[in-house]
């Protein structure tokens, strides 16, 4: 029988182009249970639900190093300069700005700025007492005053000192920047990711630009997503298998060694395949290697 189960001009005018290069995860939890599980096999007895979750666990962690699950988002910064955070949002990867070419700038995090909890206060300074320090209540959800000033203010990697460098005064700034720390000597932009409100915080130089944010899922967000490429198909069966095993007791442990070792060694086998390297690629990185480094 034929893996292969629609037409061409189905499969064309259908919404799962490219899709045959991944397998479901019901797929995988299911010939899981048909090759290991069952007598005279390695786990003679096991609820499915066991098999679900560490099938889950599983998929996570290969989401996260193996099979690199990016996402991509687009928005025209809004003049709050704020952007919300994904709903299966788990780290970034990057963010950019656009330019009219085209052309992707990347945008650095403000390490010497945050947003921290603002605290309401009485005229003369005292704190109100209606706030709960043990329990940490939120009186008041607005920006903090820090964050406030950054915002207002020029960003601190923009600010240049404009002057005709035809001019005699030119002369008295020559060397200002030298020694400046290299995350500070860029005109980008910066920005700040306030994981406990679920926003990115952006400088008021990006305003009205368009923003990319590349970020990690962990493949569980919807049942379209958990799916497993087959490069790595071998290595999650694997993986459920050690898993299983270890956190059995009684089990021998050179089961328990032979599994372990063969988790990782289809692991890497999946990180190679999926890394994607060809040789023509390769070839034309290093021919540029050849040519002079312009300053």
């Amino acid at each position: 029988m034929s893996l292969i189960n629609e037409t061409g001009s189905a499969y064309y005018s259908g919404n799962n182009l490219g899709g045959y290069q991944f397998t479901s995860l019901q797929d995988v939890i299911d010939q899981f249970i048909i090759a290991y599980v069952g007598e005279d096999k390695i786990i003679s007895k096991i609820r499915r639900q066991d098999v679900v979750f560490h099938a889950k666990r599983g998929l996570q962690e290969f989401s996260f190093d193996t099979f690199k699950s990016t996402k991509a988002l687009e928005i025209v910064l809004p003049n709050t300069l704020q952007m919300s955070l994904p709903q299966d949002y788990v780290n970034y990867v990057k963010l950019t700005y656009s330019d009219n070419a085209g052309i992707e700038h990347v945008i650095y995090p403000a390490i010497k700025t945050s947003n921290p909890q603002k605290i309401a206060q009485t005229s003369d300074s005292a704190v109100t007492n209606n706030y709960d320090f043990g329990g940490g209540t939120e009186i008041q959800t607005s920006d903090s005053t820090t964050w406030d000033n950054y915002q207002s203010s020029n960003p601190h990697e923009n600010k240049q000192d404009y002057f005709d460098y035809d001019d005699d005064i030119a002369d008295y700034n020559i060397g200002q920047r030298y020694g400046i720390d290299p995350q500070f000597a860029q005109t980008n932009g910066s920005f700040y990711i306030d994981e406990l409100r679920g926003k990115i915080h952006f400088s008021s130089n990006l305003s009205g630009l368009t923003i990319t944010l590349k970020y990690i899922s962990d493949s569980l967000g919807t049942d379209a997503e958990m799916q497993v490429h087959k490069f790595a198909e071998e290595a999650l069966y694997k993986h459920i298998a050690y898993a299983i095993v270890s956190t059995r007791a009684n089990m021998p442990v050179s089961l328990v060694n032979r599994l372990k070792k063969e988790a990782r060694a289809t692991k890497r086998q999946a990180k190679l395949r999926l890394s994607n390297i060809k040789i023509e690629e390769i070839t034309q990185v290093l021919r540029g290697k050849s040519k002079h480094i312009k300053h």
